[in-house]
């Protein structure tokens, strides 16, 4: 009777600590760069990602910490995937310090329009890449690609010509390897820093993404834009990255909700990337700034410069980095 009454106890201690345990509320933390509460659509995609997850009703909350207001931009990569952060929506080119192969996730002309992106998504090169961040320590819960273009305070930059001179931000290092190339200057930062920069003349031209361009009101300081279009030479890979540490402390139902949770953001973010090229082009001529087209010569001739510069620089500097640039280019 005293070994039943003992596995009485024992059952119903372990009851208790299983029940109360499966109630707890687990509360995760996410972070991005971009404005909170205004319409920008990583933002949105971030809290969209949140409020599947809360609807499933785990035991999970994500709290979104948006504008750099937890880790500033280019200091989100290392606490996520060193599990001190458990969710970031980070252009992957920003960790290429950590993993120099990312920064062919901001490659010139290697993703050629929104529908490419998303063949990108299910090929091996994509299948490499996933890999080095599985192997850093995250995983990828939403793809998720973005347009941008050029814009400067001085003249139109089409081509390589219209870049001399110029003092811009490259959003990445092979983007500044093909701007140097066509002789302009670079001054490095983060796309949140961009309207400072133009502010106090530390620039006179930027690249960034069409959302960015609106989100942080790039508007109000440059004179000419020349949006993606036809010819979109600048796409940019930012995916919804999550902490394996904090991934493998969740339980199996915790772990299928954030993942589904996931593939609603990417579906959502999939549709709207691809509408945020034309309003960004309707409010910068809203605004009264010059509207320029790359043309299909623009295009060739800043690819040209791209394979001597970026793509030359990359084969050189990462290991096996011109098998990975063939296997993207592979992708039609």
């Amino acid at each position: 009777m005293k070994i039943k009454s003992l596995f009485t106890t024992l059952f119903s201690i372990f009851f208790i600590l299983t029940a109360s345990n499966s109630f707890a509320q687990i509360t995760l933390k996410a972070s991005h760069q971009f404005p909170g509460g205004k319409g920008d659509a990583r933002d949105e995609m971030m809290n969209l990602l949140a409020k599947e997850v809360e609807k499933a009703n785990v035991g999970v909350k994500i709290q979104v910490y948006p504008g750099q207001s937890l880790y500033k931009a280019m200091e989100q990569y290392k606490p996520l995937v060193e599990g001190q952060l458990d969710l970031v929506s980070l252009p992957l080119d920003y960790a290429a310090g950590f993993v120099p192969e990312f920064s062919i996730t901001l490659m010139p002309g290697l993703v050629k329009n929104h529908e490419h992106a998303q063949r990108i998504n299910v090929s091996p090169f994509m299948k490499d890449i996933k890999k080095m961040i599985n192997d850093q320590g995250a995983i990828v819960l939403a793809d998720a690609w973005f347009a941008g273009g050029f814009a400067s305070k001085n003249k139109c930059i089409t081509n390589p010509e219209s870049a001399k001179g110029q003092v811009t931000r490259a959003a990445g290092p092979m983007f500044e390897e093909m701007l140097v190339g066509a002789g302009a200057s670079i001054s490095s930062m983060a796309s949140s820093e961009v309207y400072q920069g133009l502010q106090t003349g530390v620039l006179n031209a930027v690249n960034t993404s069409s959302q960015s361009f609106v989100s942080f009101k790039l508007f109000e300081q440059v004179k000419c834009i020349t949006p993606p279009g036809k010819y979109a030479l600048w796409f940019m890979y930012q995916p919804v990255l999550m902490s394996k540490k904090s991934f493998d402390k969740l339980n199996p139902k915790q772990k299928e909700a954030i993942l589904a949770a996931g593939k609603k953001a990417e579906q959502y973010i999939t549709k709207e990337s691809a509408k945020l090229d034309s309003e960004m082009e309707k409010v910068f001529k809203e605004k009264g700034v010059q509207i320029h087209q790359m043309t299909e010569a623009d295009f060739n001739a800043w690819i040209a410069l791209a394979k001597k510069t970026s793509y030359k620089k990359f084969a050189e500097k990462v290991k096996g980095g011109d098998k990975l640039i063939a296997k993207a280019l592979a992708v039609k």
